[in-house]
């Protein structure tokens, strides 16, 4: 028989000999997961501190949505657009009522929705605000994550992501983020489309803008008649203790753009929502995607989001968010392994006492999976923790204690 660390050990080779070298896992080779747990094939249970990158807020393989899944899946998958199906309609007025848009345009991945609110907006700026051909700007800012297409990493600052890609997409100006008065500068220029931001940085490492900055940027936009491009693939669907981030300070986007949790992790799914207005200017044959809106993920993204809905996930991440600081600023308290602790609901990061270039904040996160919690850091120094949002209140004081017993005992 074949030991089950040889089994771990023959996952991971495969990948290195047959897979693109385009992550750098920890070594942990999974095999199951229900709720906030994962499984390695070993047999040991960790919690999960990453949750996919916020794609499964719901917990893992969640009964409902895999039971809607598998129904679906024995009746029908796949039309493509070139006809009709029968639960697509049922899945756009779901969505549209549920964040209060006119329509919805059904995509994949993060990316490809964030390249649909891209089109949108130029076509938008040229058909609707008047803006010359071919002159169109969209103000994005620094430290942004919305995707690894050439198109979205033309608008990026981050040389990992862009280091022999280029040339890059023109039409893009880059400017602070969480500064007023750079938005005030940039979104006076007549030719400015769209203002494309996060209403928190996720994969930045977390970082929450000061209070009033989205409801600042939402206000220069309607003057300066710029549509507010709000990418809330990791932020939105409960993650932060609203439905929405954007929520929090009473911010509706132009173009609401979204994805990870909408499947709960099972299927990709994203959406772009928007008034007749903007999402009218494309017409057929000017966009589309084979797999955007089949009938599985119709079926997948209403009960994903009745899950959220019935089970007040928002409600929980809320509150075991609060519960949460108060125990990492605890820790920091103890050690100066931790600089400073930041977040909004059950989206935060811990900054470690090292710089990016060093390997404490991976060791750390190899500490963390010793003692059966998985994360992961970010920008070299920053560890993102993230759990699903059925987390309760017991098993988040238990994943603190983990954190707080790994910081305390680790050795640089």
């Amino acid at each position: 028989m074949i030991s089950t660390k040889t089994l771990g050990h023959e996952a991971i080779q495969l990948e290195e000999k047959y897979g693109a070298h385009n992550y750098h896992p920890l070594e942990v080779v999974l095999q199951k997961g229900e709720g906030v747990f994962l499984w390695d094939v070993t047999g040991k249970r960790y919690y999960d501190f990453l949750s996919a990158y916020s794609a499964v807020n719901q917990g893992h393989c969640h009964p409902r949505i895999i039971n809607a899944l598998i129904e679906q899946a024995k009746e029908l998958t796949l039309t493509s657009r070139a006809f009709y199906n029968d639960k697509l309609g049922i899945a756009e007025k779901y969505v549209c009522e549920t964040f209060g848009y006119d329509k919805a345009l059904f995509m994949n991945s993060g990316a490809e929705a964030n390249e649909s609110a891209i089109k949108l907006a130029r076509k938008w700026g040229y058909t609707k605000k008047g803006i010359p051909d071919n002159e169109a700007v969209i103000v994005a800012v620094k430290k942004n994550f919305h995707g690894r297409t050439t198109s979205i990493i033309s608008a990026s600052t981050d040389q990992a992501a862009r280091k022999n890609f280029g040339p890059f997409m023109p039409g893009f100006e880059i400017v602070e983020y969480d500064n007023v008065e750079a938005l005030e500068k940039s979104l006076a220029n007549p030719n400015v489309c769209g203002l494309w931001i996060e209403p928190i940085q996720g994969e930045a490492g977390v970082y929450v803008p000061k209070d009033g900055y989205l409801k600042s940027a939402a206000d220069l936009c309607k003057q300066h008649n710029v549509l507010l491009m709000m990418d809330e693939i990791q932020t939105g669907i409960a993650r932060t203790g609203r439905m929405l981030a954007s929520d929090h300070e009473g911010v509706r986007p132009d173009l609401l753009i979204l994805g990870k949790a909408l499947s709960g992790g099972v299927l990709p799914i994203s959406l772009v929502l928007a008034d007749d207005e903007i999402m009218l200017v494309i017409k057929p044959g000017e966009h589309g995607s084979t797999f955007g809106g089949n009938p599985l993920a119709a079926v997948v993204v209403i009960e994903a989001l009745e899950v959220v809905k019935d089970e007040k996930l928002a409600v929980n991440a809320e509150r075991l968010g609060k519960i949460f600081r108060i125990r990492m600023n605890a820790i920091k308290t103890k050690s100066d392994l931790i600089t400073l602790v930041r977040g909004k609901g059950l989206l935060n990061a811990i900054v470690i006492n090292d710089s990016p270039e060093s390997e404490t904040a991976w060791n750390l996160c190899l500490k963390f999976a010793e003692n059966g919690l998985l994360a992961k850091p970010t920008h070299g120094n920053i560890i993102r923790l993230a759990p699903p949002l059925v987390i309760t209140e017991e098993q988040l004081h238990e994943c603190c204690d983990i954190i707080e017993k790994s910081v305390v005992d680790f050795k640089r």
